[in-house]
C-alpha cells in the first residue's frame, strides 16, 4: 500500500470508528449530498442524501463481489457526475445517482457476478430480496437501466459455453449465494464511501472490506 493510501485509510478508520453509532444517512458527507441536491434530480437534502446511500451500497456490492471472486478494480467513488440533470436523475432509475467501479479487471468467468452485485447490494440494504424464483423470473425482464450492469450481466453469461446450462436465475442465485454472507463487508466499504469526500482506491476499499 502506497503511504497517501495508508494516510487514506487510517483517515477512513478514524471516521467510521467516530461515526459507528449513526445510521448510513447520518454520514454522508456534505460534497456528496450536495453534489446530488444541487443538480435539481431531487425534493430536497435528505432525499439526496438518501440516494447517496443507495449510490454506496449500490458500488461497494460491485467492489466486495469483485474481491470475492479475485477481480481488480483501480478506484470506487459515489460522485455525482454522470446523472448531473434533473432528467438524467429521472432517467437513472431506482438510484437517481451516479457511482462507479472503475477499472474492473480479472473477474473472468464470474465477471456476471461483479454485474449484478449492485444491484443485489440495494436489496440486502433494505432486505428486498426476491425469494422465491417466480418472482425473481417475472423481475429479471425488467431489469434494463441500471448504468449498464443489467447489459453487462447478459452479455458475460451469453459468453458461458452452453453447455453449462446458466440461466439468468442460475447466473443470479449464484451471485446472491456470493454476495449476501458478505452484507456486511459492503455496509462497510459503502459507509467508507459515503464519509470519504473522494474516490477510495483499490488497496483502500480492501482492506475496509477485511476490516
Amino acid at each position: 500500500m502506497k503511504p497517501s493510501e495508508l494516510r487514506l485509510l487510517t483517515q477512513v478508520r478514524a471516521d467510521l470508528a467516530r461515526l459507528i453509532r449513526y445510521d448510513d444517512q447520518s454520514v454522508v458527507a456534505d460534497r456528496w449530498g450536495r453534489q446530488r441536491y444541487e443538480s435539481g434530480a431531487f425534493a430536497g437534502l435528505p432525499a439526496a442524501r438518501a440516494a447517496a446511500v443507495r449510490t454506496a451500497w449500490h458500488e461497494a456490492g460491485h467492489a466486495v463481489a469483485a474481491l470475492a471472486v479475485g477481480a481488480r478494480f483501480s478506484s470506487a467513488s459515489i460522485h455525482y457526475g454522470a446523472a448531473g440533470t434533473a432528467a438524467a436523475g429521472a432517467a437513472a432509475g431506482r438510484r437517481g445517482s451516479a457511482g462507479r467501479v472503475r477499472g474492473v479487471t480479472g473477474a473472468g468467468a464470474e465477471s456476471f457476478v461483479v454485474d449484478a452485485a449492485g444491484q443485489l447490494a440495494e436489496r440486502l440494504m433494505d432486505w428486498t430480496m426476491l425469494d422465491s424464483d417466480a418472482a425473481l423470473r417475472q423481475w429479471l425482464p425488467t431489469w434494463r437501466r441500471d448504468g449498464g450492469d443489467a447489459r453487462r450481466f447478459r452479455q458475460a453469461l451469453a459468453a458461458r459455453p452452453a453447455r453449462e446450462g446458466w440461466d439468468e436465475v442460475t447466473a443470479w442465485r449464484h451471485s446472491e449465494a456470493v454476495l449476501t454472507p458478505r452484507r456486511l463487508q459492503v455496509r462497510e466499504v459503502a459507509r467508507a464511501l459515503l464519509v470519504t469526500p473522494r474516490h477510495l482506491p483499490y488497496a483502500v476499499v480492501a482492506a475496509v472490506a477485511r476490516a
